[in-house]
């Protein structure tokens, strides 16, 4: 933390930061004469006339924070991008994975894209915020909410958390304004050439199109001719099948779009897990994309999917920010 000359902590972090990136050391406890300090990093968002800080963390977690318990605060430099692994900006792979999970219908307000497709995925069905929306926030929101009304569906928007250029801001004035956070999941990305080394892959079926078959494993039961449009749409869409006895050992689904390669839908039969099936079904992809000529890979995972992080750390991936799903208030969610 910040020390003076003197060997003082000092806060040199003022309202005039809100929007910057901040590490603060603070007292805890119920007697805080004890000097139980407690440590967070992230994007001031507020500082309020009564003294309260908020702070959001990488993962999205909101802290806040009495201007009284404060013990030392400094502007620290950006979230730094990954040490191994592709590099890439937050709006790079925010453009990649939209394309990648193509909706049926979008328009354009200023620099945010208004997606719709039926009600299937939240991804495909959300506000992406990439910039100004040419209009003052509540005015924005208001559009929103028409615009998704109008098709039946609840408002939603995707912010980000956690990387140069994502949304903190944007998540602590939606959170202000009643907006619910539903979901979060984190954008993880890795070398594709080590993903195709790691298994032969030989037992994989690949296909341009989602057959019978794939879609009897595909966790989303009932897929109807919109979710067909989601899953088949994207620059190069692969989807891979590991035959099994009435429906598939393991699928998976990949778009290639440039340099990216873009994972999902990885599943497997309960029964038969932990013996590599779905390591082969991403290496066969894998090899595929290398061919096409991408070079990096991206897949999306939720926090308490365990299994999964464990199986993609070990491929080389980690995550490079985390996502989040709000809700407008009084919308049913879907």
């Amino acid at each position: 933390m910040e020390i003076s000359a003197a060997g003082r902590f000092e806060v040199r972090v003022t309202a005039a930061d809100v929007g910057k990136r901040v590490s603060v050391r603070r007292l805890t406890g119920n007697d805080l004469t004890e000097e139980k300090f407690t440590d967070t990093v992230g994007v001031l968002t507020s500082w309020d006339d009564d003294g309260m800080l908020t702070i959001t963390r990488r993962d999205g977690e909101i802290v806040r924070i009495p201007e009284a318990a404060l013990v030392a605060a400094k502007i620290v430099p950006a979230a730094p991008a990954r040490r191994r692994g592709p590099a890439a900006t937050y709006r790079e792979l925010a453009r990649v994975a939209s394309r990648g999970w193509r909706p049926v219908e979008s328009e354009r307000l200023g620099e945010w894209e208004l997606r719709a497709s039926g009600g299937f995925t939240r991804r495909a069905n959300s506000v992406l915020p990439l910039g100004d929306p040419g209009l003052p926030l509540d005015a924005a929101l208001d559009a929103v909410r028409r615009w998704y009304g109008e098709r039946g569906l609840p408002a939603y928007v995707q912010t980000a958390t956690g990387a140069e250029g994502t949304q903190e801001l944007l998540s602590a004035e939606l959170e202000r304004r009643g907006w619910v956070r539903e979901v979060s999941a984190e954008l993880w990305t890795g070398a594709l050439a080590p993903v195709a080394d790691r298994a032969e892959g030989a037992c994989v079926v690949l296909s341009r199109t989602a057959d019978e078959a794939w879609l009897t494993r595909y966790q989303r039961k009932g897929v109807s001719e919109v979710a067909l449009r989601v899953l088949g749409g994207g620059p190069s869409v692969w989807f891979a099948t590991v035959p099994g006895e009435g429906a598939p050992a393991a699928i998976g689904r990949l778009v290639v779009d440039g340099r990216w390669a873009g994972f999902a839908a990885v599943e497997v039969d309960p029964a038969l897990r932990r013996r590599g099936l779905a390591t082969e079904v991403m290496a066969a992809l894998a090899r595929r994309a290398l061919e096409e000529g991408a070079s990096a890979a991206w897949l999306q995972v939720e926090a308490e999917n365990t299994g999964a992080r464990a199986m993609y750390t070990g491929l080389g991936f980690g995550a490079h920010h985390a996502y989040h799903h709000y809700r407008a208030p009084g919308a049913d969610g879907r």
